[in-house]
């Protein structure tokens, strides 16, 4: 196991439980934004994400507001590639493409916009569960005419990732770290 993965696996393994209603619910700085999220774990997320994306392939990387703005803006810096974030209110800017999203969790819109027609987009994301907000995501991509080359999240959870794989083989879709909710307590599954 490199350095970072350690880093990263163990800052998960000690995140707090909180339940809500009948369902444990993990609390990470990568997920939640809370608590203060160690520049060490940050780091080590932003090694292996620039690590696992051939960035020969990419023209764009795409965050998911809010928790994707931490995650990206480090490897624009370090790669040099331009950023974009899905943001969850429209700009009426040109080109804006409207994302219905639906989760296990919320409804809602989302709204890409300067995304160009061929661009090959990477998307780095804090957490997949379900899959929705990706799915969402990624045809929206698609609408406005740029391709998804890679999709990173930091954190599996549930079935989402391999439903994604399924309906998109020509995308590599990667999770950092497997995990599942025993009661109240976070289980590290086997490294990807």
């Amino acid at each position: 196991m490199t350095d970072a993965m350690g880093r990263l696996r163990a800052s998960l393994q000690n995140a707090p439980v909180i339940w809500k209603g009948d369902y444990p619910y993990f609390i990470h700085p990568i997920t939640d934004g809370v608590p203060r999220l160690d520049p060490a774990v940050l780091e080590a997320v932003t090694d292996l994400c620039q690590s696992t994306i051939d960035w020969n392939s990419i023209d764009l990387l795409l965050g998911i507001e809010a928790m994707g703005l931490p995650l990206t803006a480090p490897l624009s810096v370090r790669t040099g590639v331009p950023l974009v974030v899905a943001r969850k209110r429209s700009y009426g800017l040109e080109g804006e493409v409207t994302i219905d999203q639906a989760t296990g969790y919320s409804k809602g819109e989302m709204f890409l916009n300067d995304i160009k027609p061929g661009e090959r987009v990477a998307i780095i994301d804090d957490v997949l569960s379900t899959g929705g907000t990706m799915k969402a995501v990624i045809e929206g991509v698609h609408r406005a005419g740029a391709t998804v080359a890679h999709v990173i999240t930091v954190v599996e959870k549930g079935p989402g990732l391999g439903v994604l794989q399924r309906q998109y083989p020509t995308i590599k879709i990667d999770s950092l770290v497997r995990l599942e909710m025993d009661g109240g307590s976070v289980v590290l599954l086997d490294e990807n």
